[in-house]
């Protein structure tokens, strides 16, 4: 009976991280248009502020949700500071590409944060293995059949999607830090409102805000606020305590998918044979990085009897 239970957690937040990738997929359709009415400073710094204010009533719960083991030395205000300031990066390089990319392969392109994660760990002294590399080499033969034209260039919106990547890892990279020494929750809402704050400044010089347009755009914004990135990241949060480590890293890969899903259906969005393939490589490329080391764990647990 027991086990049964843990199954339909299991399961259960399974099905959670799965409405979570189709959320976040979608998301970038939102992103894409959202920006047919303002510009994407804009839309970002109103979809970060709204979704760094879903995150306040779980920000204000008393408990800290911080790793036992390390202490909690570092100021949810200060942690998001930095974090939001890495975020604001990739976040307005995503935006900005989305003008001259579709949102299926911005969403495969973005997905490429899971390769160079433990790639550029290496540079912090964490060790990674055939799998980074394997998932590195699919993942970048994807991206030739993807984005790279005959001429071998590549198109603006791409290159400024995969340099938001980096910074998708870089911010990876950064939680993985922050998030055990501080209130996790207080510092995604700090990161959030940080990160929006610093849109509308940019947006205040660089683009015209109008109530208007603003308006006009309202659904595109609220679904990428509330959707994306407050019930996105609280789904998460919640679903990745049951998840099993492996089903999580599949089914958040499937992100990518439903971005090229939802620009095909709302977008009218259609790639090519060559980009389909390229797409598929990607994908690969994402799951052999993260399944990988898991299978060989499972396999040396098992060889070793400790299974």
């Amino acid at each position: 009976m027991r086990l049964q239970g843990e199954k339909q957690k299991t399961m259960a937040a399974d099905l959670l991280l799965l409405l979570t990738a189709l959320i976040w997929g979608f998301g970038f359709v939102a992103q894409r248009a959202g920006m047919e009415y303002i510009g994407p400073y804009t839309f970002n710094g109103i979809r970060f502020l709204l979704g760094g204010f879903c995150l306040l009533p779980l920000a204000l719960r008393s408990d800290r949700s911080v790793s036992p083991e390390i202490p909690a030395t570092i100021a949810p205000l200060k942690a998001g500071f930095y974090a939001g300031l890495v975020l604001f990066c990739g976040a307005s390089l995503q935006q900005v590409g989305l003008l001259y990319t579709s949102a299926g392969k911005a969403g495969f392109i973005t997905g490429l944060y899971v390769i160079f994660v433990p790639i550029f760990g290496l540079f912090f002294g964490k060790q990674t293995g055939a799998g980074t590399w394997g998932g590195a080499f699919l993942a970048t033969a994807g991206m030739y059949f993807l984005s790279v034209k005959a001429d071998f260039s590549i198109g603006t919106g791409d290159m400024l999607v995969l340099i938001g990547a980096v910074f998708w890892a870089l911010h990876v990279l950064l939680l993985s830090y922050l998030a055990p020494r501080t209130h996790p929750v207080r510092l995604a809402m700090v990161q959030f409102l940080f990160c929006g704050l610093l849109s509308l400044i940019i947006a205040m010089i660089a683009e015209v805000i109008t109530l208007k347009t603003i308006v006009a755009a309202a659904i595109p914004i609220l679904y990428g606020g509330i959707c994306s990135v407050g019930i996105g990241y609280t789904l998460q949060v919640v679903a990745q305590r049951r998840a099993h480590p492996a089903h999580a890293s599949i089914l958040l890969s499937l992100e990518a998918v439903f971005a090229a899903i939802g620009g095909w259906w709302l977008l009218g969005e259609v790639l090519s044979v060559r980009g389909l393939f390229g797409c598929g490589l990607m994908l690969g490329g994402m799951l052999f990085s993260q399944l990988y080391p898991l299978y060989r764990r499972k396999r040396y647990l098992a060889t070793n009897g400790l299974r």
